[in-house]
């Protein structure tokens, strides 16, 4: 049986996970909503404590185009991202974090860029700080751990944004923003769902390009992207997931090619900065 949210105009689909994310959430989904060719709007809350779950409860009540699920407990960004497309069946799909607002016209446009791109593509948006600082986050090359281990400063994944190209085509976008044709999502299948939080991103775009299509930031199309609303909470947390995930990623993609040094050397290299991340994180917590 189709509802009347089912048949409401808009060919993208719209998916945030939020957890504890009731300082932006209101305007990233007043936002949403108000955005050109949206047709549903799905939010994942993984386990929130504050006010995020009255907020969903609010603009679903609204705008029969906005479901939400409430989990029970935290299982994770990639699982909450496939449970919500899951939940859709529109043909384009976006993945905005609840700290990520975008402007009325930055969903089509970025749909406009796919399409230009071809049948395959994965395209974000030149995303920025309160402060009108670009986020080194939006472009990014793979990781090469065995790099990392000559050079430390290879550890930087970022890449310099290029604004003669009107899209900047690189191994990879950030997660807090990203649309791409449903069909390229179900041949990937979906997130992988062994990533908790961090590096799942990565994972996805380099598998995208494995599958032969174009990872593109649309230069021209600019968002605010407030960073660490939800990690300010849980900063061990999050360092932990981050870890874990630069772990898992190394071990999927390049772990078989490397020697039983080479290996251990990355291990304990990832995990060698984890206590300074952490404290550093925390200390950021604490004087936010």
């Amino acid at each position: 049986m189709t509802t009347p949210a089912d048949n409401a105009p808009g060919d993208i689909a719209v998916v945030i996970v939020a957890h504890e994310s009731s300082e932006t959430l209101d305007e990233c989904l007043r936002r949403v909503r108000d955005a050109e060719g949206v047709g549903q709007v799905r939010i994942v809350d993984n386990a929130s404590h504050d006010e995020t779950l009255s907020i969903m409860q609010r603009h679903a009540a609204a705008d029969l185009r906005v479901r939400f699920v409430a989990n029970p407990d935290n299982p994770g960004f990639a699982v909450a991202c496939n449970q919500g497309a899951a939940d859709t069946d529109r043909p384009w799909l976006a993945f905005v974090n609840p700290d990520c607002l975008v402007e009325r016209d930055t969903l089509v446009r970025l749909r406009e860029a796919a399409e230009d791109l071809g049948s395959a593509a994965l395209v974000g948006a030149d995303q920025v700080g309160e402060d009108g600082e670009r986020d080194a986050a939006t472009r990014r090359r793979d990781p090469d751990f065995a790099a990392m281990l000559r050079n430390p400063k290879q550890a930087n994944l970022g890449i310099a944004p290029d604004d003669a190209q009107a899209l900047q085509v690189v191994d990879a976008i950030s997660g807090a923003l990203m649309l791409m044709p449903r069909a390229l999502f179900n041949r990937l299948g979906g997130f992988d769902e062994g990533y908790r939080l961090h590096a799942e991103d990565l994972d996805l775009c380099r598998r995208a390009r494995a599958l032969g299509a174009t990872i593109a930031v649309a230069n021209a199309v600019r968002v605010v992207h407030v960073r660490g609303v939800s990690s300010r909470a849980r900063p061990v947390f999050v360092e932990w997931h981050k870890h874990r995930g630069l772990w898992r990623y190394f071990r999927k993609f390049e772990a078989e090619r490397r020697t039983a040094v080479e290996r251990a050397a990355v291990f304990a290299m990832i995990w060698g900065r984890f206590p300074f991340a952490m404290a550093r994180a925390v200390v950021r917590s604490v004087a936010a």
